[in-house]
This record gives C-alpha cells, sequence and structure tokens, in this order.
C-alpha cells in the first residue's frame, strides 16, 4: 500500500510525535462517571431509531387496517434490525471492551466499518494495507471513520488509511465532499476541551477519542480546507508501562 504523504507523511508523523505534549491541564479533563455518562447517551440515541423502527414495523403488521402495508412493515423490520446489529457490532469494538481481543484483524474492522457507512450518505474508500491492528489503533480507526462520515452529511467519500511508521500506527481518514466540515464539537473534543455549549453526543466521541489515545501514549489531530478534512491518530505499537503510567 502506498502512503498518502498528504495525509499520513513523515513531516505529520514528526509534528505529532510523542516528544509533543499540548495536553489540556489534568484539573480540565472530564471526570470518568461525566464522560461514561454522556457516551450511553450517545449510544442510546444511535440505538434508539433502529430499535424505535422495528417497533413501528410490528406495529403495523399487528394493525388490520394496513394489510396492503405489509411489504412495507416487513421491510422496514428488516432494515432497521440490520441497522441495529451494524451499530451494535461496531460500537462494541469501538467504545466497548469487545471481550479480551487485544488486537483485531483488519478485513474484520473493514467490515464493521462498512456496516456503518451502509446506513450513511458517503462512501467507504477503504485503503488499510496494514494486516493487524492493536486495541488502541482499532479503536481509534472506527472513531476516526465514523467522524469522518458525520463530516460529510450530504455525501461523498470518506478514505480511510494506516500504516505502521517506526514505532507507531499511523492512522488517517480523509473526508471529501461538497458541504464536508466539523461541527464546532467535535473540534473541542479532539482538543481535549470540555463541551462549552452544542450538542454532547457529537463531542463525547470526539473527546472519548482524544482520552483512549492520551491513555495509550498516543495523539490526534486534524486538518481542514473548503472540501477536504483529515483526522488523524498516532498510536504507538506498544502500550505505556503501566507500573509508569501508575506512579
Amino acid at each position: 500500500m502506498s502512503d498518502s504523504p498528504s495525509m499520513l507523511g513523515p513531516a505529520w508523523a514528526a509534528r505529532l510525535g510523542p516528544e509533543e505534549d499540548a495536553a489540556p491541564a489534568l484539573a480540565e479533563q472530564v471526570a470518568a462517571a461525566d464522560l461514561a455518562a454522556q457516551l450511553a447517551a450517545r449510544l442510546c440515541h444511535d440505538f434508539i431509531s433502529p430499535a424505535s423502527a422495528i417497533v413501528s414495523g410490528l406495529d403495523l403488521l399487528e394493525d388490520p387496517t394496513a394489510a396492503d402495508m405489509r411489504d412495507d412493515a416487513m421491510n422496514l423490520i428488516a432494515a432497521s434490525a440490520k441497522k441495529l446489529v451494524s451499530l451494535l457490532a461496531f460500537s462494541r469494538v469501538a467504545f466497548g471492551g469487545s471481550a479480551t481481543a487485544e488486537s483485531f484483524d483488519t478485513r474484520d474492522l473493514e467490515k464493521l466499518t462498512q456496516g456503518i457507512y451502509d446506513h450513511v450518505r458517503p462512501d467507504l474508500d477503504w485503503q488499510v494495507g496494514v494486516p493487524v491492528l492493536s486495541k488502541p489503533a482499532s479503536r481509534a480507526l472506527l472513531n476516526l471513520a465514523q467522524l469522518g462520515a458525520g463530516a460529510l452529511p450530504t455525501g461523498g467519500v470518506a478514505r480511510v488509511n494506516a500504516v505502521v511508521q517506526d514505532d507507531a500506527y499511523l492512522i488517517g481518514v480523509e473526508a471529501q465532499g461538497a458541504r464536508v466540515r466539523l461541527r464546532p464539537e467535535v473540534v473541542l473534543g479532539l482538543k481535549g476541551d470540555r463541551l462549552a455549549e452544542g450538542l454532547g453526543g457529537h463531542w463525547v466521541q470526539a473527546y472519548y477519542l482524544y482520552a483512549m489515545l492520551k491513555a495509550a501514549g498516543g495523539r490526534v489531530d486534524h486538518s481542514a480546507s473548503e472540501e477536504r478534512i483529515i483526522l488523524r491518530a498516532r498510536v504507538p505499537l506498544s502500550a505505556p508501562d503501566q507500573a509508569e503510567s501508575a506512579s
């Protein structure tokens, strides 16, 4: 796989290397309980829409006056069930512990990501050539890919890439489209800032990504132009020493 100099080139990797530390002061970080509550609210919001659609379809099937809508009801139930399963499988890895797995085959990560993109307007261009990613790198990739989809509300293409350089995974998502944009809440989260105003559901995923990468010794950043947004993360190949982290 060829690297993209504009997205994951050595100049960017050096700029976002481990020697830099622009993290907010510890006192400014969000408490774990508050972050958990925000994440739970975000996931419930994502799951309630397809779950409610399934219930609506079942209600139609039980309505004797809507016999002519049986096919529509079955289609609604099938499509909503597929979306709900895709969201659950994706979220289990992107946000959850996902059993005891410490690494993931990128072919499985592609399936999880495509399952999300099947239900949004942008198209997915998967350019990941690395066969296996660590758990932190896998979570970073999935979250960046979903943020890339969210940056393309009217459609476009999100190109997902990952390479190994020196002692780190470099992960990038390049979102291109006519109305590409990052919400201010997402920008705040990626910087590790608290939510001041706006929608918490958009902020919390970006902040979770920032906090998760910081705990793994990694970093995240973004750049934007009129028709392109690039989201990038650097994740060390090995996790920080737990004894040093605890000291």
